[in-house]
């Protein structure tokens, strides 16, 4: 195909494209939303960083998988449309509400939330005005569902809030004062879901020195049990035994933290599924601090080996 030709039927793809996502209902300009959608191609479309030199096949595939009626509806809300933001609020405003009710369980705290994301979403500036505003709307891609985004992002901003909290008030003293932090239905968890980040470095933080050490040893470094035992000057089945009790402490931890952190326990286990090499945090930095273990090669995790019923 000439580039003349293949010009002219990328212009007939942009041109359907832009009728299914119903932004001109918004104002949005079929050149606008094509430049939205070459922003998203650039980001992701794979094998190359210049999305003018993907096959028309690639980019056509690639945009008709995205939720382009939400794109178009979270662009043209970031962009300050207010039709847009009216529709957005008939759909969302509730749902949002919702999401923050089933992670805090208390009324006010979830008005509180939500409202703190709404404003986030519009884009109000420190001083609550919208003057030189940067709405979070304008980060969505449509390569999921708006509501998933929206849940992800109200989990983060729950995360920011709690860790705040946590320099000022225990975990215990909130418990008590009937602040609880579990969710009210079982959704679906999501890989990129920030309280699994959360969760486990908050469990790495518990572990001494030396069972970081242990653990990044031997799942992530593929050193033997001999090696880490002479390390340590422990017996070979000590090591095995450690590294049993570690992987169960381990999952324990992670899985009340994701509990507590508004997690039902169906979606904790699902989180926890997850391959670590597609969390989005750097597990290795985290075992390797203050552990002593040297570089990890990227490596299948072995299965840990049972202990011979020695004492550690």
């Amino acid at each position: 195909m000439s580039k003349s030709a293949e010009s002219g039927h990328r212009a007939k793809v942009a041109a359907a494209l832009y009728e299914r996502s119903g932004a001109a209902a918004y104002g949005v300009s079929v050149e606008q939303f094509a430049a939205i959608l070459e922003e998203i191609l650039r980001k992701y479309l794979p094998h190359t960083r210049d999305a003018a030199h993907a096959s028309t096949k690639q980019r056509t595939g690639f945009c008709a998988g995205l939720r382009l009626e939400e794109l178009a509806l979270a662009r043209a809300c970031a962009a300050g449309n207010e039709r847009a933001w009216q529709d957005f609020i008939g759909r969302y405003r509730r749902k949002l509400y919702n999401m923050a009710l089933h992670i805090t369980r208390d009324g006010a705290h979830a008005a509180e939330l939500a409202d703190s994301l709404f404003a986030d979403l519009y884009g109000m500036n420190a001083r609550g005005n919208n003057e030189a505003r940067s709405s979070k709307l304008s980060s969505y891609t449509g390569r999921g569902s708006l509501e998933g985004w929206l849940r992800t992002v109200m989990a983060q901003e729950f995360i920011n809030r709690y860790r705040k909290q946590k320099h000022m008030v225990s975990l215990e003293e909130q418990t008590e004062a009937g602040v609880q932090f579990a969710a009210a239905v079982p959704d679906p968890a999501c890989a990129s879901d920030p309280r699994l980040e959360t969760a486990t470095d908050e469990a790495l933080a518990e572990l001494s020195p030396e069972d970081r050490f242990t653990l990044a040893s031997y799942y992530l470094d593929g050193r033997t049990l001999a090696e880490i035992a002479r390390a340590l000057g422990l017996h070979e089945s000590s090591v095995s035994r450690r590294l049993d009790r570690l992987v169960t402490g381990l999952r324990k931890r992670i899985l009340a933290g994701l509990r507590m952190l508004g997690m039902s326990h169906a979606q904790a286990a699902e989180a926890l599924e997850t391959d670590v090499r597609d969390m989005r945090f750097n597990l290795r930095s985290r075992l390797m601090q203050d552990s002593g273990a040297g570089t990890f090669p990227g490596r299948k995790l072995p299965a840990p080996k049972p202990g011979d019923g020695s004492n550690d």
